[in-house]
């Protein structure tokens, strides 16, 4: 059996993170007071060494029993490629994407 070249570094393996946001609604209740009404968002991100965390909450099969996740094979296909923020590009109009008017 060989051993792997020294230049080749072994797989790095990512792990999954949850964040529980929530999202609070505002409504009137009885004499003028205001009630909220909130609900958990629950989250799911895959966070690799040296690369951006991708959200995988629409990817993910959860066991609610065990609270298990699963992540199916060919999501990594179909998820966009991320990139670090400072690599993302902000126009000052949204809607001219950089291109000249006229």
């Amino acid at each position: 059996m060989s051993s792997p070249p020294d230049n080749v570094q072994p797989r790095e393996q990512c792990r999954l993170a949850e964040i529980l946001q929530y999202k609070c609604v505002a409504e009137d209740a009885d004499k003028g007071q205001l009630k909220v009404h909130c609900l958990p968002i629950p989250r799911i991100f895959r966070i690799c060494p040296n690369r951006p965390a991708v959200e995988m909450t629409r990817f993910v099969d959860v066991d609610l029993e065990s609270g298990a996740v699963h992540i199916p094979a060919p999501s990594s296909q179909v998820l966009p490629k991320a990139k670090p923020w400072r690599d993302v590009v902000r126009y000052d109009n949204p809607f001219d994407n950089g291109r000249p008017e006229g």
